[in-house]
Order: structure tokens, then sequence, then C-alpha cells
């Protein structure tokens, strides 16, 4: 079973978007049962609430539910247990390689990687901003997200 950590700075808009996102794709293409998908924060600022109430409604006019999703921060354990931790931004990299073991830092990357559209950018946070500074987010992720399913259904046939 493959597992992936996404991450945002405080785990209430795009990490938990991005979970959701994923989660909805994968059991579109019936791989839900091969991958783990969670998302956490690299900082606690948000710790133990749902997402931002933006996010929450941005997801659901795409038919999203993200409501499910609770902040969390980067827990020194979840650099051995995901195969793949996949950060919005490159302050959010930055923070994640900093603090992770050696032998873990080739886990992280970009989320944008993955994704056509919007490929190697990073996806700019929302909180406290507009609509459509959501649904730019929401975009992004989503591009990314398809390209990683991409991916993963390659993966799972092997």
């Amino acid at each position: 079973m493959r597992s992936i950590l996404f991450v945002c700075t405080a785990n209430i808009c795009r990490s938990p978007t991005a979970e959701g996102v994923l989660k909805r794709l994968l059991a579109n293409q019936g791989l839900e049962k091969l991958v783990t998908v969670e998302s956490a924060g690299t900082h606690d600022y948000h710790a133990g609430k749902p997402p931002f109430p933006s996010a929450v409604e941005a997801a659901k006019r795409r038919g999203y539910d993200i409501t499910g999703s609770i902040s969390r921060r980067v827990a020194p354990g979840d650099f051995d247990q995901y195969d793949m931790i996949l950060a919005m931004d490159r302050l959010n990299l930055a923070n994640l390689r900093a603090v992770a073991p050696t032998r873990s830092k080739q886990k992280i990357e970009l989320l944008t990687e993955y994704g056509d559209k919007y490929h190697g950018q990073e996806i700019p946070d929302p909180y406290g901003g507009t609509e459509k500074q959501f649904e730019t987010a929401f975009d992004m992720i989503e591009d990314a997200c398809a390209g990683l399913v991409e991916l993963l259904k390659q993966t799972a046939r092997r």
C-alpha cells in the first residue's frame, strides 16, 4: 500500500483540500484501498480544528466534502510512515526538509511537480483571501492530483 501526506502551513486550507481531491479521484479509479492519504501542517496554529470555512465552501462548490479533516502538525514519525510527502509551496518544502531525517528527504516534493498546467508552481495560500483565491488554489490542486493519480495507476499495475 502506498501512503501520501499533503502538507501546507496550518493544515486548514490547501492540504485538506488536496487530501479530499485525491481521495475522490482515487475512488473514481477504484484505487482508494491501495493508497492512504492524509494531510498535516508545518505549524500548529490551528491544531485540532476543522478546515477553514472558505476552503469547505470552495470544496462544496466542486462536489467535495473536506469537513472530516482535522488539523495537525507534521510529526517526526510521518517522515518514515509516508512514501510521499507533498508540499504546497517552497516555504513548506524548505520547512519539511529542514526537520526531515536525511533518509526521508527524497520523499519530500512540491505537489505541483505532478501537474501539467501548473507544473512546478507554488499553490498560493488562500487563507483569509477571496473566493477567487480559493478557486485558483483548487484549480492547481486538482491539476496536480490528476497527474498524481495517473502515476499511481501506472505503479498500481506493477
